[in-house]
């Protein structure tokens, strides 16, 4: 069993639909003993979160708070199938994480065959590092040529915590992320585990998607919370 030491998919009271301040979800995180933690407001898409101006005002806030090296980002939307993105170049361009994912609000799908196309041209694109919740059943998807073309993007699969939720009403969710473990074990896939936290209370909380690792029999050492050095080499270097 691992002991994650970074979390990078949260949100604050920016994306509007979450409850904590940047500081507090911070304060969480240090809370926690999480040495690496991101906050990727949701892009402009969804109903009532930041304007893009936001993200150009980044960099007035430390990269370094209560112990806590941090990561400044969005969870851009996959806006149809063709892998359209919801922020440009010029806003992707000043962000340190790059997230991508499907929500229901604001995507123009098709068949799974197409969805899935638009998931990889989001996954090849240069700017994204991880492809949040992909497993949550918003979309139709084929894992398989997911998983090998975050392969060979180096783009990191999320196996979200909060799509497990009950709540979250979201059926396929376990189904299609064991799918997704056990795909990526197959191929050697790393894999990143999410909070999704919208409150400061979830920073850093697996506890839904632990169990699916262990059903899956998942190495550890295809999980990169546990290494904040093997996350960076991964992404970034």
């Amino acid at each position: 069993m691992i002991t994650p030491l970074l979390d990078l998919h949260t949100h604050t009271i920016v994306s509007g639909h979450a409850y904590s301040s940047l500081q507090e979800m911070v304060r969480a995180a240090a809370d926690r003993g999480l040495q690496l933690y991101g906050i990727t407001e949701h892009g402009p898409s969804i109903p009532g979160t930041c304007n893009p101006f936001y993200f150009r005002n980044l960099h007035v806030i430390p990269r370094r708070m209560y112990g806590v090296e941090l990561l400044l980002g969005a969870e851009v939307n996959i806006l149809d199938t063709k892998g359209a993105l919801d922020l440009d170049d010029f806003y992707l361009e000043k962000l340190d994480l790059r997230i991508a994912g499907i929500h229901n609000e604001c995507y123009h799908g098709g068949s799974a065959e197409e969805n899935t196309a638009g998931m990889i041209a989001a996954i090849h694109n240069p700017w994204i590092h991880i492809i949040s919740h992909p497993g949550d059943g918003s979309a139709q998807l084929l894992f398989e040529p997911i998983v090998l073309a975050a392969k060979e993007s180096h783009t990191l699969l999320e196996i979200n915590n909060h799509s497990l939720h009950p709540k979250r009403n979201k059926p396929m969710a376990r189904t299609n992320n064991l799918e997704i473990l056990r795909l990526c074990k197959r191929y050697d896939v790393p894999i990143i585990l999410g909070s999704d936290a919208h409150i400061s209370f979830d920073v850093g909380r697996f506890d839904r998607v632990m169990p699916l690792l262990a059903e899956t029999e998942f190495p550890d050492e295809l999980v990169l919370n546990a290494s904040p050095e093997r996350l960076n080499r991964y992404l970034f270097e």
